[in-house]
């Protein structure tokens, strides 16, 4: 187990590498970061200053050993356009992004577990087709046109949640002036003890939640479904069928939990595109969370908090898989070898 630990282990930092490598030449694409977000604005001269202070008209080969000597050493750098460490956007923001992801899983996890269950239960049935066509319309719909639908069916015509944001403005200042504040809305608002303000931050937060949400569940339905009906054919179950075990029990006792363990090894990768999935979330929902704030900085082409911010979240995703895939090895030792 240690041995398989520290291989994972290690493979972060190529991981990494490979990422912040690839991000920081895709930016270069379109030229140096000061010329693309405010050269239109400047003379040549101040232009050509702006690039000498900044280091950008030296080889971009200098410029990448530079700025991974930074990133290793945690400075993903400034934004042009407010002159605020990436670090510091991640604070800010970060909290957001990571509240919404949760609630998000947490809809993918009720949703699509166990209507997964129910459709290897009902195998080859009308619940089973109806539930394999809801999986693939799922993950297949788009999560910006999800959102668009979500909100007009239950904002608009409904008006049974907000259009959006995090909380009412009232709601979110007093939050924010709650001493320690977490920056994670349910957490604070918990500590308050006060039921309007749990309210108001869960019907902002249901709608955003569905529609980043149902993404992964429709992944995690298909899982749940094609491992529970893989595993009910093992031998050991036919066994305990032959004991006069009954389908039900069946399910519940002996192939519900190994056909989880599968749902956990993709759990990364799942938290990778939800991460992803945030952007157009919280652009659609007014969350103002990393994604809504990264779409900020690309409407103002600021590339350089925009490369800061994507090698922060390629870190992230890295760090993740990772603790991903000691879970799985200490809950399934066949996924050590």
């Amino acid at each position: 187990m240690g041995r398989y630990v520290l291989v994972r282990f290690l493979l972060i930092i190529p991981t990494v590498f490979i990422l912040v490598t690839l991000v920081f030449f895709l930016m270069r694409v379109v030229g140096d970061p000061i010329s693309a977000s405010v050269g239109g604005r400047l003379t040549p001269d101040q232009l050509a200053q702006r690039l000498a202070d900044a280091g950008y008209d030296r080889p971009v080969l200098v410029q990448y050993v530079e700025y991974l000597g930074q990133v290793f050493t945690g400075d993903f750098g400034r934004t042009l356009t407010d002159n605020r460490a990436i670090s510091e956007v991640l604070l800010t923001y970060g909290t957001a992004t990571f509240e919404l992801v949760l609630f998000a899983l947490l809809v993918a996890l009720l949703v699509g577990i166990p209507l997964g269950r129910i459709a290897a239960y009902r195998r080859d049935q009308v619940p089973d087709a109806v539930l394999r066509v809801l999986a693939i319309l799922c993950y297949a719909t788009p999560v910006f046109f999800a959102g668009l639908l979500l909100k007009l069916v239950f904002s608009v015509w409904l008006g049974w949640f907000p259009l959006g944001g995090r909380a009412r403005p009232d709601t979110q200042l007093i939050l924010d002036r709650i001493t320690g504040s977490s920056g994670i809305n349910i957490l604070d608002a918990l500590r308050t003890g006060r039921w309007d303000l749990i309210s108001d931050v869960l019907s902002h937060a249901v709608l955003p939640a569905l529609a980043l949400g149902l993404l992964t569940a429709g992944v995690f339905l298909r899982l749940v479904r094609t491992n529970l009906i893989g595993t009910l054919g093992m031998d050991y179950v036919t066994a305990a069928r032959s004991r006069g075990v009954t389908e039900s029990r069946l399910l519940r006792k002996h192939a519900y939990k190994p056909a989880l363990i599968p749902i956990i090894t993709v759990m990364g990768m799942q938290i990778a595109m939800m991460l992803g999935g945030a952007i157009l979330t919280e652009t659609t929902f007014e969350w103002r969370g990393l994604g809504f704030q990264l779409a900020q900085y690309l409407g103002a082409r600021d590339f350089v908090a925009v490369q800061g911010i994507v090698a922060l979240l390629a870190v992230i995703v890295a760090v993740t898989n990772f603790v991903v895939d000691v879970v799985a090895a200490l809950i399934d030792p066949r996924v050590r070898y």
